[in-house]
């Protein structure tokens, strides 16, 4: 169906009858633009207008550098519980919920140069509609969320952020998607972008469906929603989600005894998708960030796709994270019998080009806080912290920290309200966030710790 001269704002959905005749109600999967969850439309919207960019010293200057003889410093964090738009236990100051990215963008950008972080990096933005979520369960893959504004406002935040000097890396999801009745799951009432074979097609572990990378049309899909993000935002990087999850068969899940055409565990189509959608973006983009979540022992996840790798440039160092934080947890007393979780990562700190990795997965879910992970008592938690970033700062590896890390918030990460900032009127949250930021100045003056 056309329908000419819809003027942009105008929502829509697809109506779609199965052979059945069963109807169908679904969000277009290439909208640019969605209603504010709970509802669920797509809204007409033209994503190619123009934006004043005013970030070409910054794309030029990306271009020109090695990202591996470079500091990286990466701020991790999500949007809706950095700062809201009220204070903590309060209401809304005018009935939003949120903060706008033009809003965001106000705050956050002398925060970053404050404390110092060369980068931040964003869960994931892409629609999505349920905030328990943060962003992993997906709609909309060309859809940057409304939740926080129109993608004019998330363009103004990117370009502050570069006129800056702060690069942005998107987190991105290529391995599964939610399972909501207006998405992607069932489209046309069958197993249309996951696997029809239901084993293959359903994600116990997370309640979601996997992409099926056996069709053309669904590894299509996923490179032009990474290329446009790219493209359309000015985006410096993407960290790719679960990776773990697209390589191997049976990741997550009970035995079920599937086996590729060779015999073996590796899902060979997702593998194959991986190393196109690298090649990809490495030929269209100069110097991209591509991260890989991947917590198993892969090999070569960071090398050329030439080489046999699968062609990202860095991977998130888990096996350091686990390590650290269960020799940070032990008492000095202890420590001492434990010293090999401190120095096992050196065996294999180059064989790959690590991030060192303290993300928002290690403070939720009854993990605690990382302040909260110390052993002692409340000052000793702060001395054993600062301790402990600083022996990360001079790990080899490029550096990452969540959101409330870098002033010691003792609660865990709560999506739904803003970090504990009135901690920061005390002397001891205070101080550490001096500290971190003094840890970064010093980090990116001196080559000793990032340079090849």
């Amino acid at each position: 169906l056309f329908i000419p001269n819809l003027k942009e704002g105008t929502i829509y959905k697809y109506m779609i009858a199965d052979k059945n005749q069963k109807i169908f109600m679904k969000s277009d999967p290439f909208a640019f633009y969605s209603e504010v969850r709970p509802n669920t439309a797509s809204i007409v919207y033209d994503p190619f207008k123009t934006f004043p960019w005013d970030d070409k010293k910054w794309l030029e200057k990306r271009e020109k550098d090695n990202l591996y003889n470079k500091p990286i410093s990466i701020y991790e964090l999500h949007l809706g519980s950095w700062k809201r738009n009220y204070n903590r236990g309060e209401g809304p100051e005018d009935g939003r919920e949120f903060l706008n990215y033009r809003e965001i963008a106000e705050k956050l950008v002398p925060y970053i140069l404050e404390t110092g972080f060369t980068h931040i990096e964003i869960l994931p933005l892409t629609e999505h509609p349920l905030d328990t979520s943060w962003g992993y369960q997906g709609v909309g893959y060309f859809s940057i969320t409304s939740r926080y504004g129109t993608p004019e406002d998330f363009k103004y935040l990117i370009n502050e952020c570069h006129k800056a000097g702060i690069g942005v890396i998107l987190d991105w999801v290529p391995g599964h998607f939610c399972k909501d009745a207006h998405g992607l799951y069932r489209f046309d009432g069958t197993p249309l972008f996951e696997y029809e074979n239901e084993i293959l097609g359903e994600n116990p572990t997370w309640g979601t469906a996997n992409f099926d990378f056996t069709k053309p049309f669904v590894r299509n899909f996923l490179l032009s929603s990474a290329t446009f993000l790219f493209e359309h935002f000015h985006i410096d990087g993407i960290r790719a989600d679960a990776v773990s999850n697209l390589l191997y068969l049976e990741y997550g899940r009970e035995k079920t005894g599937l086996k590729n055409s060779l015999g073996g565990d590796a899902k060979l189509e997702a593998i194959d998708f991986l190393r196109t959608l690298n090649e990809t973006i490495f030929k269209l983009y100069k110097n991209p960030l591509m991260i890989a979540e991947e917590a198993t022992s892969w090999p070569l996840v960071t090398a050329p796709t030439y080489k046999g790798g699968l062609g990202f440039n860095y991977k998130w160092n888990m096996g350091w994270m686990n390590d650290m934080l269960k020799y940070m947890s032990y008492t000095p007393c202890e420590r001492d019998k434990n010293h090999n979780l401190l120095t096992f990562s050196i065996m294999y700190a180059f064989s790959e080009n690590f991030i060192l990795a303290l993300s928002h997965d290690e403070v939720v879910h009854g993990k605690k806080s990382l302040l909260d992970k110390m052993s002692g008592d409340y000052i000793q938690k702060f001395d054993s912290l600062r301790m402990f970033y600083g022996f990360m700062f001079g790990h080899p590896g490029k550096k990452l920290l969540f959101m409330g890390g870098e002033f010691g918030q003792f609660i865990e990460w709560r999506y739904y309200e803003e970090l504990e900032w009135k901690l920061l009127k005390y002397p001891q949250h205070d101080s550490l966030k001096t500290y971190i930021s003094k840890l970064n100045e010093f980090y990116k003056s001196e080559p000793a710790l990032w340079g090849k």
